[in-house]
């Protein structure tokens, strides 16, 4: 994989996360259209750079010391996802509430759209991106909806 390519990749990934960030920032939610665009131009490079490890300890000859397996990547980018989102959950005892959970899973799902574009899965990482656009602004009205019927 070139570096334009891998270039490219972060590029795509980062507008497509982007988008989802775009709707929580529209509606004054943490991790906005930065930290989406971030976490998903990151993982779009480190997954192409897993392939580009790959090939070249294989082209330098030491292929057959080293035991490579690009999926640990993918583990440790889900993992560092996680304590990213972690750290945005909010417990507010008084109200006996959990907030920004959503927020926390959208960028588990940004990094998901970085992996699909790094794979060249261009449909899927499209794909998932309306739908998480789908997700967040239908179920986001609906619940709104519900609370001023409640109140």
């Amino acid at each position: 994989m070139d570096e334009f390519s891998v270039l490219l990749h972060v590029i795509i990934a980062s507008i497509l996360s982007g988008l989802i960030g775009y709707e929580r920032s529209k509606i004054d939610k943490p991790a906005g259209v930065r930290t989406n665009m971030l976490v998903g131009g990151s993982v779009a490079l480190l997954v192409a750079l897993g392939e580009v490890i790959v090939i070249h300890f294989r082209n330098s000859g030491l292929g057959g010391f080293i035991s490579m397996d690009p999926t640990r990547i993918i583990q440790a980018i889900i993992m560092g996802i996680s304590f990213i989102g972690a750290g945005m959950v909010l417990q507010i005892e008084k109200e006996k509430e959990v907030k920004y959970l959503t927020s926390a899973a959208t960028i588990l799902f940004a990094s998901g759209i970085g992996i699909s574009v790094a794979l060249k899965q261009y449909i899927l990482a499209v794909g998932i991106t309306i739908f998480i656009l789908f997700i967040n602004y239908l179920l986001g009205l609906i619940k709104k909806v519900r609370k001023k019927h409640i109140t």
